[in-house]
């Protein structure tokens, strides 16, 4: 299994998994341009996905959907209310063809061509926003980002992957101290927000096993974060846990160029 961070942050997200034949982008948050300039950088022609499969309505997750949709007849995952939000919200994804839209319900797994996919339930301000796990040949990526929290749940789909994708938003000081009003603090800060380097730090130290080969930390916040930050908290953190030797290999997405294939 192959995953390429090709765009990661609250300007734009957008993540390459491929197995086999089977390509898909969970998310599409910048421009068609760059998804497509993005998917040429690793070898893959846009023509050739499998599917989009959208974690939540918010902007920076679906910017570039109704693109590829029109474009390369690509069809959308994601729940029914996400679906519906999509269509009436801010960020227009403008007309797409009914028959491309393809309803996923949290915790019933499907399949899309060689890649099993369970979608899963996360804690964040959308309409019924989830994450996702994929699994082919026995091996396993985890996806989380945009949630407030975590929960046993949360573990529970995640464990076992070789590949983490997780989010490493915020340090909590450099938010509270920054120039976001109070209301925004508390939304980023609260249970349908987004997780703290903190949190991810804990939560990956829940999650790590010896199968476990690569992390890469997602979902940075420009103002109230930095990426040596994210990724020396996390580590001092997992490394006091598990120990120099069991370390994975431990990564922060780049917010603006593809990351490059990982694969297991």
């Amino acid at each position: 299994m192959r995953l390429c961070s090709i765009a990661s942050g609250s300007s734009g997200n957008c993540i390459y998994i491929g197995h086999a034949s089977t390509h898909l982008l969970i998310d599409a948050g910048i421009s068609g341009k760059r998804i497509e300039e993005g998917l040429r950088s690793i070898g893959i022609e846009p023509q050739d996905l499998s599917g989009v499969l959208i974690t939540h309505e918010h902007s920076d997750h679906i910017q570039g959907v109704g693109v590829l949709a029109r474009k390369y007849k690509v069809p959308l995952y994601g729940t029914v209310e996400t679906f519906c939000a999509m269509k009436k919200g801010k960020t227009s994804i403008g007309k797409v063809e009914d028959d491309l839209f393809c309803e996923v319900h949290p915790e019933e797994t499907f399949s899309i061509g060689s890649i099993v996919v369970t979608p899963f339930s996360v804690s964040h301000d959308a309409a019924n926003p989830v994450a996702y796990v994929f699994e082919a040949d026995g091996k396993k990526i985890g996806m989380a980002t945009d949630l407030g929290i975590y929960t046993e749940k949360t573990v529970e789909y995640l464990k076992d992957a070789g590949i983490l994708y997780l989010e490493s938003n915020h340090d909590v000081n450099m938010l509270m101290v920054g120039v976001y009003p109070y209301y925004l603090k508390q939304r980023i800060l609260g249970e349908h927000g987004h997780l703290s380097n903190d949190s991810a730090a804990k939560l990956l130290c829940e999650l790590h096993h010896d199968g476990l080969k690569h992390v890469l930390l997602a979902h940075l916040s420009k103002e109230n974060n930095y990426p040596d930050l994210a990724y020396e908290t996390v580590r001092a953190e997992l490394l006091m846990a598990v120990g120099a030797e069991r370390m994975p290999d431990l990564r922060v997405a780049p917010r603006d160029i593809p990351s490059g294939l990982i694969t297991i």
